[in-house]
């Protein structure tokens, strides 16, 4: 965080759990767990940010009422050190669902006047999830991942990020991805802009901090803008609508 004040950031994006840990894969139970302490560390984190005047987003545990589960998610901070909002991951993997609650909304907030929404992990995989932030007006998805500590090389490293370059793309979204840094991760945290393509990457398996720009007056290579409203409103042709041709209807010769 001081770091980043140094490099002139308005938002430090950290990854999925980043303080707490991830449950099945850093802890296996929350049984012992030491919420306390959970909760002082975190303070400490609103106290430097309303230091430094920056806004954080921070992926940590937060606790239910018991028996419930608590959630995965991301607590944003605002550079007064407050907690403006908190986004709980929608969709959990099958893994996931044995330790957390998963949410029900999606949270919104500008910095700078750029429309910002937060993400975690697993919600990649539904695209109606960006469908639904495009409808909000979102400019940029800030997303947690922990894709990590696995013991080889995944098919994540070939579909998480091209996943994301669609996503944007599909819905003209800037997208920083925040992956954990830990040993054998599948693939690096990155930046990509609303054509697609990733602008900034860091190193696979090192720790490290990159600084991004948003220019919402720049303008990218789009080709479904003047149709994307169409489909979102459940119209699956850009066509007048119904063929009235016979060759049209006719689908089982030439």
């Amino acid at each position: 965080m001081n770091e980043a004040k140094l490099l002139d950031a308005d938002i430090v994006h950290f990854s999925e759990c980043a303080l707490s840990g991830y449950a099945g894969v850093d802890l296996d139970t929350f049984d012992e767990f030491d919420w306390n302490r959970l909760v002082q560390e975190t303070k400490k984190i609103m106290a430097l940010a309303g230091k430094l005047k920056i806004w954080v987003a921070l992926g940590s545990t937060h606790r239910l009422t018991p028996p419930n589960k608590p959630h995965n998610c991301i607590y944003l901070i605002n550079p007064q050190g407050q907690i403006e909002n908190r986004y709980d991951k929608r969709f959990g993997t099958e893994s996931d669902l044995s330790f957390y609650t998963p949410g029900d909304r999606f949270v919104t907030f500008k910095i700078n006047d750029v429309n910002c929404a937060l993400l975690i992990c697993f919600d990649l995989r539904f695209p109606e999830i960006y469908r639904g932030l495009c409808k909000l007006k979102v400019q940029c998805v800030l997303q947690s991942f922990y894709n990590a500590r696995q013991k080889e090389q995944s098919v994540h490293r070939h579909i998480i990020r091209q996943t994301m370059q669609a996503n944007a793309a599909s819905n003209y979204f800037w997208a920083s991805m925040a992956n954990s840094s830990a040993e054998i991760a599948p693939y690096a945290s990155c930046f990509i802009q609303p054509d697609g393509e990733i602008v900034n990457e860091l190193k696979l398996n090192q720790p490290g901090i990159m600084v991004n720009a948003i220019n919402t007056g720049m303008t990218f290579y789009d080709p479904s803008a003047k149709f994307r409203e169409l489909a979102m409103n459940g119209k699956l042709t850009n066509g007048p609508g119904e063929i009235n041709d016979p060759r049209s209807k006719d689908t089982n010769h030439l």
